[in-house]
């Protein structure tokens, strides 16, 4: 569904289009490649300003000398980080004007383009919001990216120190719940501004305990003495920062969720959206309603097979999704599913796997309320020792009104096993960054070329290469799965174009595409406030690969190779969707055409 999206608080502002795909992004280990180290040593201006302002995710990478580093929520922490990327930017252009090198080259464009890109979204967010941080989510995520089994021992003792600097502990630093009041503060009485969206704000005060315990827990897990005092000076901080937005920021929260129209088209420039919304939608339309038949036709086979008298796709879905697996069965169940995966891949030579072995489990409590879609946790792209990625299964999402009907039944079959798998494990996003650690890939091609569209656009052909392996429960799940894909592209931009309610999105997501609502109310949250304009990227990246591998047939005839296109795509890194087709029509297509 998504890779994991661990933003600072000023990285969400800024929308730094690297890691809002929700996913995350990443740089990778150096190549013995002369220009990739070339390139990445090109690349270590822009990948400083990263680190300086985003310091949590740049450690989780693990980019060195970040990981006691704390979030910058400073006075002037947007003018700042503008004019630093701007010196960078200016920095990578001096270095294109000399460089020869036609790889070289395209990656110190791709980064000229990044920072100018980051420079753009920090500006145009300033104009028009005003900054309200979750912060108890900033530091659960900022602790969680320490306290890891896959992170070294040694390493996790920076989380104390980290911990302490949030709180404002240590000397020279103020508790990061202060800071996030001043920078809100100062611009609330602006008239110009928007205030955040009403629904944004209860949510991360209903998730203010989760994230407490869930450092606590943390801190427990890895037996990290010393913390209590810290522990309990986060505690009260986090439950004063609780009441000070209940009356302060909440009376000035906006109703409708909808983005200025230029805001909203940052979002999508930044996620690597280049088509205008109403002719996505159109295609989405057309995409959506195909999907829909192909449903309704494979539908009574797979009753047959179940034993079930039901012929509509709709009923279907819903009886399969009764038999639900046992917690303790969840699991065992995705790594079986994962060996049967990767067996088909090497028995249909669908793509080379990599050599090491994923993860999968389930989700805290606090990491679902940080993050409550299925997603995939990247491993230390830099200087990688062994780690791996993780698929990361939330069972719900938690409601800001603390119901109780916040579990899913969408992931917790067997059907709906195949596609999830194929899309956040293998072939999908584990495998994507997993052969890019293993390749040696630039940071100019993993980390700031990263857009949605790029990421995103491989996992929904990772499922579609799929499909026709799987049973037919699972291949009607996987059609499933791709309705809601067109779908979101169809709702995302009709709620922020202001053609449709959050209301009959959530119906058009429980009853056309048959989402259990807790899933159905973590996708119009996405839509609305917690990533706009993001979901868009699946569909869109899916559509223009798809149309790239056709080219790529057509061009080849017999000579066509599946996984030598499929090797060469995921040997580029993350390049946009033009850069690809580039590299296929210049360089795969002419080396295959002379086997």
């Amino acid at each position: 569904m998504a890779l994991s999206r661990r933003l600072t608080a000023f990285g969400r502002r800024t929308a730094l289009a690297l890691f809002l795909s929700l996913a995350v992004g990443g740089a990778v280990a150096a190549a013995d490649s002369g220009w990739v180290a070339r390139s990445n040593a090109d690349a270590q201006p822009l990948l400083k300003v990263f680190g300086d302002f985003s310091p949590e995710t740049a450690g989780q990478l693990g980019i060195p000398g970040y990981d006691e580093r704390v979030a910058d929520l400073k006075p002037d922490v947007g003018a700042r980080f503008r004019r630093a990327s701007a010196e960078a930017r200016q920095a990578l252009q001096a270095k294109l004007a000399a460089e020869q090198d036609p790889q070289v080259r395209q990656d110190l464009q791709i980064m000229i383009d990044a920072a100018q890109r980051q420079i753009d979204s920090s500006a145009i967010n300033e104009k028009y919001l005003l900054p309200f941080t979750d912060v108890g989510q900033t530091v659960f995520q900022g602790e969680f990216v320490l306290l890891q089994d896959q992170v070294a021992e040694q390493r996790r003792a920076s989380a104390l120190v980290r911990l302490k600097r949030y709180t404002g502990l240590e000397k020279g630093y103020t508790p990061l719940t202060e800071l996030a009041k001043q920078r809100f503060t100062e611009r609330m009485g602006d008239a110009q501004l928007r205030g955040p969206f009403k629904r944004e704000v209860e949510q991360a005060l209903a998730n203010t305990q989760r994230y407490s315990e869930g450092v606590r827990k943390l801190y427990a897990k890895y037996k990290i003495k010393g913390a209590d005092q810290a522990l309990a000076a986060l505690d009260s901080q986090l439950k004063d920062y609780a009441d000070w937005a209940r009356a302060t920021v909440l009376p000035r929260t906006r109703e409708d969720f909808r983005l200025p129209e230029d805001l909203y088209a940052d979002n999508l420039k930044n996620v690597g959206l280049d088509i205008p919304p109403r002719e996505l939608v159109a295609k989405a339309e057309l995409a959506y309603t195909e999907i829909r038949n192909q449903m309704q036709a494979l539908a009574p086979l797979v009753a047959k097979q179940h034993g079930l008298t039901l012929t509509d796709y709709r009923d279907v879905i819903r009886a399969l999704k009764k038999d639900q697996l046992p917690t303790d069965r969840i699991e065992p169940t995705y790594h079986e599913v994962i060996g049967q995966i990767e067996d088909i891949i090497r028995r249909e030579h669908i793509v080379s796997l990599p050599k090491r072995a994923m993860i999968m489990r389930l989700a805290s409590e606090a990491e679902t309320a940080a993050q409550p879609a299925p997603h995939m946790d990247p491993p230390a792209l830099v200087g990688n020792t062994g780690e791996r990625g993780t698929f990361v299964l939330p069972l719900g999402n938690p409601s800001a009104s603390g119901d109780t009907s916040d579990s899913y039944d969408d992931f917790n079959h067997k059907g709906g096993t195949w596609t999830l798998t194929a899309h956040e494990g293998r072939p999908g996003h584990e495998l994507q960054f997993s052969a890019m650690v293993e390749r040696g890939v630039s940071l100019a091609r993993t980390l700031f070329a990263f857009n949605s569209v790029n990421v995103e656009g491989w996992a929904l052909y990772a499922e579609a290469e799929m499909q026709p392996y799987e049973p037919l429960d699972g291949q009607l799940f996987a059609l499933q799965a791709r309705l809601m894909r067109a779908a979101r592209a169809i709702l995302d931009p009709k709620l922020n174009l202001g053609e449709i309610s959050a209301e009959r999105a959530y119906e058009v997501l429980t009853q056309e595409v048959v989402l259990s609502p807790a899933m159905a109310r973590q996708e119009v949250d996405r839509y609305t406030f917690r990533a706009p304009g993001q979901a868009n990227a699946y569909f869109y990246g899916y559509t223009k690969l798809m149309e790239l591998r056709a080219e790529a047939e057509l061009a080849l005839g017999k000579k066509f190779d599946r996984l030598a296109f499929n090797d060469f795509v995921i040997g580029q890194g993350l390049l946009p969707p033009a850069l690809l087709r580039r590299a296929v029509m210049d360089e795969f297509i002419p080396a295959q055409m002379k086997r």
